[in-house]
């Protein structure tokens, strides 16, 4: 339902049912992405390049968030937008006795994002994004409202205002998702098709019941309500693409998730053991919460392709929750056996429609409840789970924005009541 906005004489957009929820002050979440270059940044040749870009076409992106008088939110088209209030310069500058390395910088831009993931919200009287440059760093800091989009949707949108290298007038190229098509017989595909039906009523029964009753045992690494207005420390791990596709060789049909979240389980782990005051028990379980793309087609989308408003992968937050348990193994004897007890693990999730399930819950409950109520129930997940994680692969070239190559890329979201995220950037795209 459009309202009318008389002063402008355009209608306003309604905000979308999962714009709505991601705009209620219990999970307010804002996307920083730190955008590293390779040279000194040009401020006035980056406005240039943004004011040309697709982004400034977007009609999120250059709209304001209203409400009307009924108290219903609406995106409101702005004619035009001052880019001087979007961008604001930062002086990080250390001390000049001090040469500043990359670990320097490093460490300045991650407590830049620590310090952004709990004290500073975007303002409503200008579009619900913002880009800060860090020039003593190099680097760029989108901050961008997750009411606007995933991360898919935002990551696709930025990747189009960037170019190739060497390449000036080229877009990046999105890589198609491999997903592998096997020949099954009738027997089979009736085998797969059962076990889709029992492993979705599985893992929709333990997802409501960890959703309303059980929490994960405490911890030192357990969050809960509260916890997303803690102190944030931000730290970066960098691991090479080549040795995680060697160990995912070794474990049949394993992938580079699987290995990932090997890590991740190894990891934790080795922190409990390293931080708990008292023992832990083996084989406790820590629940991991996953944000999953629903769309048709896996991973990066073709701008054009998201914003067709019928299209099956088509813009906008369209992701669902999926629970990755892990679990503490004080002894393994056998560190792959890790990695072949997230591929079970990942294999059963896959096959199952929990995602989908979670997405379709919290549309009915928006529908019947609204967003107040929407909001609630995605705290509960999040504070009686244990930590976040997510992942992005970019384009397969090397790109630059402003004329200018981007080293790397890291993200941090706001508003979690998690002690622990991760979001994991796979960097073949940078020089």
């Amino acid at each position: 339902m459009s309202s009318f906005n008389i002063e402008g004489g355009v209608e306003d957009e309604p905000v979308s049912p999962t714009g709505r929820l991601f705009l209620q002050a219990e999970v307010d979440s804002v996307i920083n992405c730190a955008v590293g270059m390779k040279h000194p940044i040009d401020l006035e040749s980056a406005k240039a390049a943004l004011k040309d870009s697709i982004m400034m076409q977007h009609p999120r992106f250059c709209s304001l968030y209203v409400k009307d008088k009924h108290g219903r939110e609406h995106w409101r088209k702005l004619d035009e937008i001052d880019l001087d209030k979007h961008i604001i310069e930062k002086n990080m500058t250390k001390d000049s006795d001090h040469s500043s390395s990359d670990d320097d910088d490093e460490e300045t831009i991650n407590e830049y994002l620590a310090d952004l993931s709990v004290s500073s919200p975007l303002k409503t009287d200008k579009p619900l994004w913002e880009i800060h440059a860090l020039k003593a760093q190099k680097c760029f800091i989108l901050r961008i409202h997750h009411s606007l989009g995933d991360g898919i949707s935002l990551m696709s949108l930025f990747f189009s205002c960037c170019r190739q290298v060497g390449h000036p007038d080229e877009l990046p190229n999105i890589p198609s998702a491999s997903t592998s098509v096997r020949k099954r017989g009738v027997f089979k595909k009736m085998l797969r098709f059962v076990l889709m039906v029992l492993l979705s009523l599985v893992y929709v029964l333990k997802f409501v019941v960890k959703t309303l009753w059980v929490k994960d045992e405490k911890t030192v690494i357990r969050g809960g309500s509260g916890v997303e207005l803690w102190p944030r420390k931000l730290a970066t791990a960098k691991f090479k693409l080549e040795d995680m596709k060697l160990v995912k060789k070794v474990v049949h049909n394993a992938t580079i998730n699987d290995v990932l979240i090997a890590v991740v389980s190894s990891g934790l782990t080795r922190y409990l053991d390293l931080q708990s005051s008292k023992k832990t028990k083996d084989g406790l379980q820590i629940t991991g919460l996953a944000m999953v793309n629903i769309r048709e087609q896996p991973g990066l989308q073709e701008l054009a392709t998201l914003m067709k408003n019928k299209s099956s992968t088509r813009w906008g937050n369209q992701f669902g929750f999926v629970q990755l348990p892990v679990y503490y193994h004080k002894y393994v004897n056998d560190p792959l056996q890790c990695v072949r007890r997230a591929k079970a693990m990942l294999d059963r999730k896959k096959l199952s429609l929990e995602a989908h399930f979670s997405s379709r819950v919290a549309q009915l409950v928006m529908t019947l409840l609204g967003p107040k109520a929407t909001a609630l129930l995605n705290y509960m997940i999040v504070c009686n789970t244990s930590f976040t994680i997510s992942n992005v692969i970019g384009p397969q070239q090397e790109i630059m924005f402003a004329e200018n190559p981007i080293t790397h890329m890291r993200v941090n979201l706001t508003s979690l009541a998690h002690a622990i995220t991760m979001h994991m950037v796979f960097p073949r795209c940078f020089a």
